[in-house]
């Protein structure tokens, strides 16, 4: 009889557990959906774009060919945005080092980046009610609900002549996926991209999961954990295998510089493979269009607007409307260091749960470093 007073009061409570445990533990589509929400405050503010244009340290990300157009001796990248007012925090870093030869016929580059998309804090209620069925908030214990990416890129130019240069790229990259002590996920998977920079056009692919990514899910439930889950109607999950199918994103771009005034335009293509979603283009394979804007002032003050996210949605009246997300953003760029903000949606649901999107990129040169050092002496 205590037991099942323990259960009755549970079932009127709300198991932050399973609000957390995604969906896709039982299905694929929407697999490791942590790394869409995209890196770095430029490609935020211009409708989260960089397939193309993309050549920094932000390039692991959105296409790891353009690692190779970094022209210092080292870069270093980080960012940091927050999700449903900090519920969420989602936190991007990377540092790459050119290959420099004598030569400098072929520009090559490797890189180290990490994502984590964590929800921290969160109550475990599984175990609010004593064995004679009271309550007691002294056993509530808090836990985290955290995905990881660690992404090793290499990059390198393949051809370089008077009509462009033509860069390709790639990334292996592990997945950990922890929540609290009850579930862990490790997995596996390769991104591929190439990009082709003329002097004003550029045209970019990007192969995301282009081997399939694989997450190996275990599940750690107490006996008395179970009984709980089963005597409130939820299910025991078991180990599974949840695959990541691949994610096609084409690209292109515009740039053009009138005195010390610059403007640099992108659009991308995303085009999914896991099935139909709501997207302008909808079916089997399910493309979602992205475009972003940047107008610059002698490469100093940058500002920037995208549309991204488009979506059909029924109104009161059941009447389908097209809905879109807009995106702002603004970058400062002095000496090594550029600071990027944006606002912007990184949930990419129609909620269009804005968030502040902060970023920082630093360029390292050696031999002015060095320089500098000898001048201060």
């Amino acid at each position: 009889m205590r037991f099942t007073s323990r259960i009755t009061g549970m079932k009127r409570i709300i198991f932050s557990l399973f609000l957390i445990i995604p969906f896709a533990l039982y299905g694929q589509k929407y697999s490791n959906e942590f790394l869409a929400i995209g890196a770095g405050a430029r490609a935020h503010g211009m409708g989260q774009t960089g397939v193309v244009l993309s050549t920094d340290a932000y390039s692991p990300y959105w296409n790891p060919a353009g690692m190779s157009g970094i022209e210092s001796d080292l870069q270093a990248a980080f960012m940091h945005a927050e999700w449903f007012a900090g519920v969420g925090n989602y936190d991007y870093f990377s540092i790459v080092k050119p290959l420099h030869n004598e030569k400098k016929d072929v520009k090559r580059a490797v890189g180290f980046s990490m994502v984590r998309f964590g929800v921290d804090d969160i109550p475990n209620t599984l175990s609010l009610y004593n064995d004679d069925g009271t309550v007691n908030y002294d056993n509530i214990v808090p836990f985290s609900s955290a995905d990881y990416a660690f992404m090793l890129s290499y990059a390198q130019s393949l051809w370089a002549g008077g009509a462009g240069e033509l860069y390709l790229g790639g990334n292996a990259k592990i997945i950990y996926r922890t929540i609290g002590p009850f579930a862990k996920a490790r997995g596996f998977g390769v991104d591929l991209g190439l990009q082709f920079h003329t002097e004003r056009f550029s045209f970019g692919l990007m192969a995301r999961d282009a081997s399939n990514t694989f997450n190996a899910w275990s599940f750690n439930f107490t006996d008395e954990e179970k009984q709980i889950l089963a005597l409130t109607d939820n299910d025991i999950p078991i180990s599974s295998l949840e695959v990541t199918r691949p994610t096609f994103i084409l690209g292109s771009a515009f740039k053009d510089r009138w005195g010390k005034v610059g403007l640099a335009t992108e659009l991308n293509l995303r085009m999914t493979t896991d099935g139909q979603r709501n997207t302008l283009i909808s079916g089997g394979v399910s493309i979602d269009p992205a475009f972003g804007l940047e107008v610059d002032y002698n490469e100093v003050v940058y500002l920037r607007g995208g549309l991204n996210n488009f979506q059909r949605e029924l109104d009161i009246d059941q009447n389908e409307n097209l809905t879109m997300a807009p995106t702002l953003g603004i970058g400062v760029e002095f000496f090594a260091i550029k600071i990027d903000y944006a606002f912007t949606d990184i949930s990419n649901t129609s909620q269009q749960t804005y968030s502040h999107v902060v970023s920082l990129l630093v360029d390292l040169d050696f031999d002015y470093l060095r320089k500098a050092a000898r001048n201060t002496r």
